[in-house]
């Protein structure tokens, strides 16, 4: 049996680019990006991301990034968590780790998309809210009609907060 604290979080360095990409593709129903995307998400977001390792092998990834016109706003693009790593409290640990780092100091809104029907999302990101004990409050935002030409379900934003430093710490 795994147990979480053998997993390392760390920050993402552009060679788990393609890792990140090979777990994206055994996460369903997470949208599978193109592996250079990937590499830029452990590039250039690597302060707002994280990747869990648990011996040499990525068990779980983060991405996430501060919005440029509300730098009071972390937007998380991607939670992904390996099979064999699932329930282990994983993706809270990971978006606690990012929520602690100096670089979101001044953050006091986390904002992600979600489909209807991942419950999993919607339960990990109702327990955030609830740990920090703000509100989160969903809007729709992506049509599937009008954004995605029928190809991808509706995304619903959420945004959780206001919060503060203090209440992310000891977050999982």
């Amino acid at each position: 049996m795994l147990y979480s604290q053998n997993i390392q979080l760390r920050m993402p360095v552009l060679e788990d680019g393609m890792p990140v990409y090979q777990l994206v593709q055994r996460c369903p129903p997470l949208d599978t990006n193109s592996s250079y995307c990937n590499v830029l998400q452990c590039g250039h977001f690597a302060n707002t991301s994280v990747a869990a390792e648990l011996d040499g092998e990525l068990m779980g990834f983060v991405s996430g990034y501060i919005i440029a016109e509300r730098p009071d706003t972390l937007f998380i693009w991607q939670v992904a968590v390996d099979d064999r790593t699932r329930g282990l409290g994983l993706a809270s640990q990971m978006l606690s780790h990012i929520l602690n780092r100096p670089c979101c100091s001044t953050v006091r809104y986390l904002e992600t998309t979600i489909t209807e029907d991942n419950q999993p999302s919607w339960r990990l990101f109702e327990r955030l809210a609830k740990q920090l004990e703000t509100l989160i409050q969903p809007s729709p935002w992506l049509d599937k009609q009008i954004h995605f030409k029928g190809q991808h379900e509706s995304e619903s934003l959420v945004r959780i907060g206001p919060f503060n430093c203090a209440q992310t710490r000891g977050i999982s």
